[in-house]
């Protein structure tokens, strides 16, 4: 895998909205404000891409627009990093104008630069890996560089600056606090604090052995779910069939499978099915071990632990759960196809390189 280096003083980072064109909308203005400069605080120069900003009904309608974009900031020397906006739910349909780049493929390999995103991203980041390319499901730009309160999560700007040189992390544990999610977005709940809670049971491993190792593959469920059953649009399968979205059962095995839920709290139910659509695809036969993130306001917590079991149905597979990675806040930063160990004697996940 190509590890792009990290961010220095002065760089420039492209911002890009690869699905949702949310950052666009007037709503997003404040978060704009606060994430531009709490980005200069690093001496870092945020890059507005020129789709970026034009809004959710335009980027729907045009995805090439959106695949143009990712493929400026890489053809683009003077650019360090790339930054998502957000996730969404249609980013599989940039797949085509990118795929079938020579240009954009070529840029990839030979100036690698710092990706950084979280659940439909996911699609992106499964697109990176298959290019050889070490991304991290990690901060995005509204979400995290944008937080309304006065300050960015502790724990999460801890993981955000784990992105410049010099702040390489090393080993990942279990936050210390973790925060519901916020029923008010707009400008006037700026300054705002979330609900917070004492994190009481840390890192749980459910099954398996305490220490397990293998190289970090995966993403948000639902994500990996629509790519598999097409349960969102018609195409979504056949466009990531036939760019190989969706590693083959070889590619899978000693990894460790990430995964985490989105925002929309998936039932047990489909949680179940989700889980049964990897199954058979035959990962959990083959890989190392499973991290799962912690479900956004620990909605269904014990439910999915019981059907993580279920459907896995193999006592020896290791399952560490309720890691803060995902659509849970804070959030850690998980580099996509580098090894790592899983130390529950010391309870933490060491990077290990």
């Amino acid at each position: 895998m190509i590890i792009p280096r990290k961010l220095r003083k002065g760089d420039r980072v492209a911002i890009v909205s690869l699905s949702s064109g949310m950052l666009g909308e007037d709503f997003c203005s404040h978060n704009i404000e606060i994430a531009v400069n709490r980005l200069k605080e690093y001496f870092l120069e945020p890059i507005f891409m020129p789709n970026s900003l034009k809004g959710i009904e335009f980027l729907k309608a045009n995805p090439k627009a959106r695949a143009e974009d990712l493929k400026k900031a890489f053809l683009d020397d003077s650019i360090a990093g790339i930054i998502c906006a957000i996730g969404g739910d249609d980013t599989y349909r940039i797949l085509p104008y990118l795929m079938d780049d020579i240009d954009f493929i070529s840029s990839v390999k030979k100036t690698p630069k710092l990706f950084t995103g979280f659940s439909d991203t996911t699609i992106n980041h499964l697109m990176f890996y298959q290019l050889g390319l070490t991304t991290y499901y990690g901060p995005n730009f509204i979400c995290d560089l944008g937080e309304i309160d006065n300050q960015m999560l502790p724990y999460s700007k801890k993981a955000f600056e784990s992105y410049l040189e010099g702040h390489e992390q090393k080993e990942i544990t279990s936050s210390k606090i973790w925060y519901e999610e916020r029923t008010d977005f707009s400008k006037a709940a700026v300054g705002t604090s979330r609900v917070a809670h004492d994190e009481s049971r840390g890192y749980e491993l459910l099954q398996g052995k305490e220490v397990f190792s293998g190289r970090l593959l995966g993403g948000c469920l639902e994500s990996l779910y629509d790519i598999l059953a097409g349960s969102r649009y018609e195409d979504e399968v056949k466009i990531s069939e036939k760019y190989h979205l969706f590693p083959e059962q070889s590619e899978w095995k000693d990894k460790i499978l990430f995964i985490e839920t989105c925002e929309e709290k998936p039932s047990p139910d489909l949680f179940t099915k989700e889980l049964r659509a990897l199954k058979e695809k035959g990962v959990f036969e083959v890989v190392s071990g499973i991290i799962v993130g912690k479900p956004q306001d620990e909605t269904f917590y014990e439910e999915y632990k019981v059907a993580l079991r279920e459907v896995i149905s193999n006592v020896k597979l290791p399952i560490l759960y309720n890691v803060n990675f995902g659509h849970a806040t804070p959030r850690c930063t998980l580099p996509i196809g580098a090894e790592i160990q899983v130390d529950m004697i010391k309870k933490k996940i060491i990077i290990m390189e």
